[in-house]
């Protein structure tokens, strides 16, 4: 066929649209293993970066070795069984977002933004011999443009914060996308969940968090200009902490004191 027909220019568009189409298929198959491997890896790094157990050029998979991954019933606090599903394969997120695999949460208690949650969590326990050292939980919420999704840990007495990050947001750089700071970060480290009465008071607060005031320990300075966002984050929190998390961190807590007192 002459090349100067439309034809022909037709039938080269075509032939090149399918010799592209095959080779990012082959190339998009040929890297999935190692798009996950890179996956899995930064998962882990942030779970290690949220326990405060990350360290610049380390051996990622040799730190998390230190790391004991539970898949618990949300709704029960309870593990739930390998034959019903395993840490190793469960894909939290997708399952957040299937209908068959996630709860709807009602309109009143969506302090978070997220509509849906999944049943089953991974939790990751950090221990010394039998005893609990820190716990990292994943959480998620809306934020301003974006739902943020990270790690929050917490000390062996689930109510003191260890540590938080965030992996994944669209938040506006400079702005809400300051929960990336470090130093916002690290003043998180210390603050308490909850009061002695047991009511969740952890809040990120509109500017600076006033260290004479009794209610400082469960505050955090709020980000500048990211008023939505740095609710968002208080509401998150919150809510996995607070809600999501109870019925299981309730359960840890009673573990964890009956190893007390028989040691």
């Amino acid at each position: 066929m002459p090349r100067d027909t439309v034809g022909g220019t037709l039938s080269v568009a075509a032939i090149l649209c399918i010799v592209c189409s095959v080779l990012v298929s082959a190339a998009a198959v040929g890297l999935r293993p190692q798009q996950e491997a890179n996956k899995a890896r930064f998962e882990k790094k942030n779970i290690l970066i949220a326990a405060g157990l990350y360290e610049d050029g380390a051996d990622i998979d040799e730190l998390f070795k230190n790391v004991q991954i539970r898949l618990i019933d949300l709704e029960t606090g309870d593990d739930v069984p390998e034959d019903v599903a395993s840490a190793d394969s469960y894909d939290q997120l997708a399952a957040s977002k299937s209908a068959e695999t996630s709860v709807a949460i009602e309109a009143d208690a969506d302090i978070a933004g997220i509509k849906r949650r999944e049943k089953y969590s991974k939790v990751y326990l950090i221990n010394e011999g039998e005893q609990l050292k820190k716990i990292i939980l994943p959480v998620n919420g809306k934020g301003l443009w974006s739902t943020l999704y990270g790690f929050i840990a917490l000390e062996a007495d689930l109510n003191t914060v260890a540590g938080i990050t965030f992996y994944q947001h669209a938040e506006t750089p400079g702005l809400g996308g300051e929960v990336d700071r470090e130093s916002w970060k690290a003043s998180w480290v210390g603050k308490l969940l909850a009061n002695d009465s047991g009511e969740m008071k952890i809040e990120v607060i509109k500017g600076a968090v006033d260290e004479n005031n009794p209610n400082a320990i469960h505050q955090i300075d709020g980000l500048s200009g990211a008023t939505i966002t740095s609710r968002g984050v208080s509401n998150l929190v919150r809510y996995w902490c607070g809600d999501a998390f109870a019925p299981f961190l309730e359960k840890l807590k009673a573990q964890s004191s009956r190893g007390a007192n028989n040691g």
